[in-house]
């Protein structure tokens, strides 16, 4: 199931990388008429970043880390900058057919466009780049939640969410990340899946940095999709060794008798195999009537059944706040929310933008995040 998963997910991806390529291609080499000797030999290397990008992809999930890493980290670098042409080209198209007149002009313009394109789209990658290897910055949210207990007013929850431990993120980044979470003292820290991409026997090294995470109430965890793509039975495994709680349906108390809230995990929306799977009524079963309950889960979706069953407050990633702008806009088309504080009924959301980042190592317009939830009871 994990490697039809994959190949499901490995198809879609090659079927857009194609068609990004194809598109690029034509505005930036084919249009500008760069002459028979620029075009053959500039045709000939796109066919090949075009194929060698998604068999770079299944290399560096095989080969041993030492060779896959590079190779992985080209081909998402690769992937990175097309992206980037894409948007910014896809951007200029009004202004293409504002500026030719008649067909003799289409050369130049092309010219024109495709070098301020190039221009832009440089600058961009150097500050997308910057943006998403450098350590994420504190995002801090203050929350007042309906039945939430006075005796834990100010308790502050970390969420992390997205972190993509794999090919281009590893133990270094991840320490960063942890000393980060360590300063801010919290009181319970939360990771909201898609830790890893990769299996336990690649990454779980990589992981290390997590054991000396500090919180009152410990580190807990729910699965997202990348797990199922890596062997979520075993990740839990590996987390539990690590002192990290895995949450799938079920719930814990946090605080003292009486003052008390309770936080609830459930398995991803898209979970697959024998015992996974989203189950939040069964989740929810020790929950007691009118009980602050936060809720653990990887995708925003998940808000409405949420809603329906009275859930205070609902922390999710999956997202990455679209992680390369345009392409929240295609988010929505899959999600409710994107990023930020949402209200659906009664109950509140929040959405992380994602601590690390999937496949190229850009983020433009969508910050990472290390999210600072302080929360208080509401007034009553």
């Amino acid at each position: 199931m994990k490697s039809l998963a994959f190949l499901v997910f490995f198809t879609v991806f090659s079927m857009v990388l194609s068609a990004m390529h194809g598109y690029v291609w034509l505005r930036v080499i084919h249009d500008p008429a760069l002459g028979p000797a620029w075009t053959g030999t500039l045709q000939v290397a796109w066919i090949v970043l075009g194929t060698a990008c998604p068999v770079a992809i299944i290399l560096g999930r095989m080969l041993p880390r030492r060779l896959g890493n590079p190779i992985s980290r080209f081909a998402y670098g690769w992937f990175g900058l097309l992206t980037l042409l894409f948007c910014f080209l896809l951007f200029t198209e009004p202004l293409r057919y504002l500026l030719i007149a008649q067909p003799s002009d289409v050369a130049g313009i092309a010219r024109l466009l495709a070098i301020g394109s190039l221009g832009a789209v440089g600058l961009l990658l150097v500050h997308g780049t910057y943006r998403a290897l450098a350590t994420p910055q504190v995002k801090h949210v203050r929350l007042e939640l309906n039945s939430f207990p006075a005796g834990l007013s100010g308790f502050r929850l970390v969420q992390i969410s997205d972190v993509h431990i794999g090919p281009t993120l590893g133990q270094a980044w991840l320490g960063s990340v942890v000393e980060r979470i360590n300063e801010l003292e919290p009181d319970l820290v939360a990771i909201t899946g898609d830790l890893v991409d990769g299996s336990v026997s690649r990454l779980a090294s990589e992981l290390e940095p997590l054991r000396t995470l500090r919180s009152r109430h410990g580190t807990y965890f729910v699965t997202g999709n990348h797990e199922y793509y890596s062997g979520a039975a075993s990740w839990i495994d590996a987390l539990r060794k690590l002192d990290i709680k895995p949450l799938r349906n079920e719930s814990v108390l946090i605080g003292e008798t009486g003052n008390e809230f309770r936080l609830v995990g459930v398995d991803d929306w898209n979970a697959f195999g024998e015992g996974h799977g989203r189950d939040l009524p069964r989740a929810l079963a020790e929950r007691s009537p009118g009980q602050a309950t936060i809720l653990l889960a990887h995708q925003p979706k998940q808000i409405h059944e949420a809603a329906q069953l009275g859930v205070t407050l609902q922390l999710s990633g999956h997202t990455h706040g679209g992680q390369i702008f345009p392409f929240h806009f295609f988010v929505r088309l899959q999600q409710p929310f994107v990023a930020g504080l949402h209200r659906v009924k009664n109950t509140l959301l929040y959405v992380s933008r994602g601590t690390g980042f999937w496949g190229p190592p850009l983020r433009v317009g969508a910050p990472p995040e290390i999210t600072l939830l302080e929360l208080s009871p509401a007034a009553s």
